[in-house]
């Protein structure tokens, strides 16, 4: 007879599967999380750190390239710019890390940090050249998996990293910030705008990073969408139809011609979503001539 209490045999039932797992060979990722999702479902991990591990697990396969900031949406510094221009485009940005460019975006000159310029500022000095406080840049190939960089960025201590492209191009940039978001989701601090006109932001030409509270009418008018405003006031309750469940991140549907992939959802509801714009095949552009 087993006189041990039902919760003692969860725990030791959930513990056989842990040790199971890293012994004899190594076993997959796949079968590595049902593990973790049993604990979760047993009460021995809470859901937010259950999709904190699922984060890191696929941070692990994932490269830079998937999540970095384009080109066309860097904010950059000219070495040439004046005192007042520069000056003037770091406060309005809010930022604290910015590349510094010579003749175009390829020609890299640095990187700049708010902070050192803060002392120059409360100290008066006014003549001061850029080139005496920017520091090296780090440049990443688009290739680097985000755990290495991780790994990298807190090894050698910097949050910022150019990105090139196979032909030595700047394709962009990505922070530490951008990926600790895709394990932790989405961290906002003091500085950003919760305003109407920050529910939806570019990232490139058809890829936008949009808050599942946008109510559907700005949505449509932002995309001239037509998507159904009746039964729903928001995003994130139009997209809960179409999963016909809670989504968890990564998950992704189509439809009137949008990709939604879920960024960071809770156990209640979605936060942040990422919008593909579908562009037609050849065969319907065919169509629409004819």
């Amino acid at each position: 007879m087993n006189d041990e209490p039902p919760s003692s045999q969860t725990e030791k039932s959930w513990l056989d599967k842990l040790l199971n797992a890293f012994s004899g060979e190594p076993q997959s990722q796949e079968e590595l999380l049902d593990i973790i999702k049993d604990a979760a479902d047993n009460k021995l991990l809470d859901q937010e750190a259950l999709e904190i591990i699922q984060g890191a697990l696929e941070v692990s396969g994932q490269q830079v390239r998937e999540i970095m900031i384009p080109r066309t949406q860097m904010i950059t510094v000219n070495i040439n710019d004046s005192n007042e221009e520069f000056l003037s485009k770091i406060i309005d940005s809010g930022h604290s890390r910015f590349p510094v460019v010579g003749e175009n975006i390829d020609d890299i000159r640095g990187v700049l940090l708010a902070k050192d310029l803060l002392p120059l500022v409360l100290k008066g000095h006014d003549g001061f050249q850029l080139e005496s406080i920017i520091r090296q840049a780090t440049i990443i190939p688009e290739s680097k998996r985000l755990n290495v960089l991780l790994r990298e960025f807190r090894e050698n201590r910097y949050h910022m990293a150019l990105v090139i492209d196979e032909y030595g191009g700047i394709s962009g940039l990505i922070t530490i910030e951008d990926i600790l978001e895709e394990i932790v989701g989405e961290i906002s601090d003091e500085t950003d705008d919760d305003h109407n006109d920050a529910y939806i932001r570019k990232v490139a030409d058809d890829d936008f990073i949009v808050k599942a509270l946008t109510p559907i009418e700005d949505f449509n008018e932002h995309f001239s969408a037509a998507l159904d405003e009746e039964e729903f006031d928001t995003l994130g309750g139009l997209l809960m139809k179409a999963f016909g469940h809670l989504p968890q991140r990564n998950e992704t549907t189509t439809f009137d011609g949008f990709t939604f992939r879920v960024l960071y959802s809770d156990t209640r509801q979605v936060h942040l979503v990422r919008v593909s714009i579908e562009k037609p095949s050849e065969e319907d552009a065919v169509e629409d001539v004819k």
